[in-house]
């Protein structure tokens, strides 16, 4: 099942309903955002402890800033899943479960974990906690995906050492050692990668590009489609000075030391880093997979308390609100939801804020309300919050 659609989290006091009770109350915003524009289902809030009105409007601001870095986490969680499997949608949406359940399932099944964040704990030590474990998941996916990708390149390399032209892979399987002057006190064997096209030239010329080159040293070793591979005999007390011209002419001076066995440690190697690739790839799937449902827990954990401190400050005391979870096809349905509760509850705003010529609730000091959805120019005179899943 794709995880479309966006997600609005609402709260309104029972008033909006003569009786006063929260199942009335749930129909009636059920009915304002009405079947077409998303559906709307319960959504369970615990009672938390409340502090003075200067701790909840600061906990307010907090709870704004570590929803957005949350949100963050979820983000990089799933870019890396989408990266560890390559874009692969359908094994993408597979991994991201929530406690082994569709995120829309774990929505609507929501119960505030009362295990982990006991409602007896004090707002301050429930927002401290979630900060926490958002971090911990946050540094673990990182360092984890971090080491993937580090062993990924180190792969990637060795493998373009093998697999590459002249100018870039390993010589170890390509040159003989008895096409190479070692050991020698006085002179030294070169090596030159020189792109085809530029062969002719390098023939004619690289006797004449520094001093002391051997006359007629030059012997192609190995050619591919782009580069041909000469060995040069050079005097050592001009080798700098060789090295040096052949790369203003374009000609690739190649590196290369001869080892004993050297292309059976490399092909070991290759084989080495590949085991420790497929090994970290499975790790930070399986990392992937739990942190993404265990960063999705805590966002939502921590919208509940926004709706939550939203609500007290919103609709006052004592307590007696709803919350509702409203699920819409698309951005415009999710809008039309808004608009439709905005028209239908927009004297719950009440004197504090005016009204433009249509009789629309309009915000006249943003620093007076922490309008649901911080950091956004709408205001509605009810709580809500918008979410959604990428």
């Amino acid at each position: 099942m794709a995880q479309s659609g966006k997600y609005l989290l609402v709260s309104f006091p029972t008033s909006i309903v003569p009786s006063h009770h929260r199942d009335d109350a749930l129909d009636a915003v059920s009915a304002t955002v009405s079947p077409e524009n998303g559906s709307v289902a319960s959504f369970a809030i615990p009672e938390f402890k409340i502090g003075t009105l200067d701790a909840l409007v600061q906990q307010a601001d907090e709870l704004a800033k570590l929803e957005g870095s949350c949100q963050g986490v979820v983000a990089k969680v799933g870019d890396a899943l989408k990266n560890i499997l390559e874009g692969d949608e359908a094994q993408i949406e597979r991994m991201k479960v929530v406690n082994d359940k569709p995120v829309d399932q774990y929505l609507r099944t929501f119960s505030w974990n009362k295990v982990k964040y006991r409602a007896d704990k004090s707002l301050a030590e429930l927002i401290d906690l979630l900060h926490k474990e958002a971090a911990s998941i946050d540094n673990d996916i990182r360092s984890k995906y971090s080491q993937y990708n580090q062993v990924k390149n180190t792969l990637a390399t060795l493998q373009r050492k093998q697999t590459g032209n002249l100018s870039t892979k390993s010589l170890a399987s390509v040159i003989d050692p008895r096409s190479i002057v070692q050991d020698s006190e006085y002179i030294e064997t070169h090596l030159v990668a020189v792109p085809n096209q530029l062969v002719k030239d390098f023939l004619k010329t690289y006797e004449t590009v520094a001093p002391m080159v051997v006359p007629r040293s030059a012997q192609l070793l190995a050619e591919d489609s782009e580069f041909s591979l000469f060995a040069v005999t050079v005097f050592k007390k001009h080798s700098l000075e060789f090295v040096h011209k052949c790369r203003e002419q374009k000609w690739i001076p190649r590196d290369f030391k001869y080892v004993e066995g050297g292309k059976e440690e490399e092909r070991k190697e290759v084989e080495r880093v590949g085991g420790d690739e497929r090994k970290l790839w499975g790790e930070t799937l399986r990392l992937g997979r739990t942190a993404w449902s265990e960063a999705v827990m805590v966002w939502i954990h921590i919208l509940v308390l926004r709706v939550f401190v939203e609500t007290v400050l919103r609709y006052g005391l004592p307590l007696d609100f709803v919350c509702g979870l409203v699920r819409s096809p698309s951005s415009k349905q999710a809008d039309k939801a808004k608009s439709n509760l905005e028209a239908k509850y927009s004297y719950l705003a009440g004197n504090a804020f005016g009204r433009d010529k249509k009789g629309r609730v309009k915000r006249d000091d943003p620093s007076e309300m922490h309008a649901a959805g911080e950091g956004s120019t709408d205001y509605t005179p009810y709580v809500f919050y918008e979410f959604e899943f990428q």
